[in-house]
């Protein structure tokens, strides 16, 4: 057999390779913590700890600069990172966004951390903006499910109780006897930090600098981009219309909690 055709046959065993998404959709790339359960449980507090979110808002960050994405948003140990209908990162290989998707968060929470992390990744993909929202409110509908989940099993952990027995405790609960359980032990889940129920988002937002042309001796007003970190996201019907202008390059800001990073 030539070299070309053994080459070639090879190449041919690359089954997946050629996969491509489908031209004109909008993307998603999700990447969760593999193994995260007990990275968080020798190193952080339970059931959430404003370290390891600055970490997962890190990660996101590079996410969001090194993929080209238009909105980013985490939750709990995952980051979804939005590419719009016209991106050909990769020229739009499956195998590539995957995989490189994965190194990247790995890397950075890594960098982050100082601690070996790892990431896998997943693709969804939709057809228009309303599949975009419809995504997001899902994920921010995991975000408030997760943190009741938490919440209560962390606290009849703290009270006395085996993983086993906190876990059987919680069985066919409902939210309203989950909300009973918390409210016993002094904690109001509407008190909580908004993030921990709702995720943060991130996003490019387009603002003016004003400085001076000393060649001209003008003062010059120049377009810049910056990203915005968003801990405060609105919920249910106002987060769908928020996602909505994002996936649209409408980056106006959610209100006087918005926050540079």
């Amino acid at each position: 057999m030539k070299p070309e055709e053994f080459e070639a046959q090879q190449r041919a065993r690359e089954y997946f390779h050629s996969l491509r998404l489908p031209p004109g959709a909008w993307t998603v790339i999700r990447v969760d913590g593999r193994g995260f359960s007990r990275l968080t449980e020798q190193r952080f507090d339970k059931p959430f700890d404003a370290r390891f979110c600055d970490l997962m808002v890190v990660t996101a960050q590079a996410l969001l600069t090194e993929l080209g994405g238009r909105y980013a948003y985490t939750e709990s140990d995952e980051i979804s990172v939005l590419l719009d209908d016209a991106s050909d990162l990769f020229g739009r290989g499956v195998e590539k966004l995957v995989s490189i998707s994965a190194g990247i968060a790995a890397a950075a929470f890594t960098h982050a951390a100082a601690e070996p992390a790892h990431f896998d990744a997943r693709l969804w993909v939709g057809v228009g903006v309303e599949d975009v929202a419809d995504y997001f409110s899902w994920r921010q509908s995991d975000a408030a499910r997760s943190a009741l989940n938490g919440w209560c099993y962390w606290t009849l952990r703290k009270d006395g109780q085996s993983p086993r027995e906190a876990s059987r405790m919680l069985e066919g609960a409902s939210t309203a006897d989950k909300n009973e359980l918390l409210f016993r032990h002094g904690v109001n889940v509407n008190d909580l930090p908004t993030w921990q129920r709702r995720g943060i988002g991130l996003w490019w937002e387009t603002y003016e600098r004003k400085g001076f042309d000393p060649v001209r001796g003008l003062d010059v007003t120049t377009s810049r981009r910056r990203m915005k970190t968003e801990r405060e996201l609105p919920m249910k019907d106002a987060y769908r219309q928020f996602v909505t202008g994002v996936a649209q390059g409408r980056n106006r800001p959610i209100g006087p909690a918005s926050a540079s990073a």
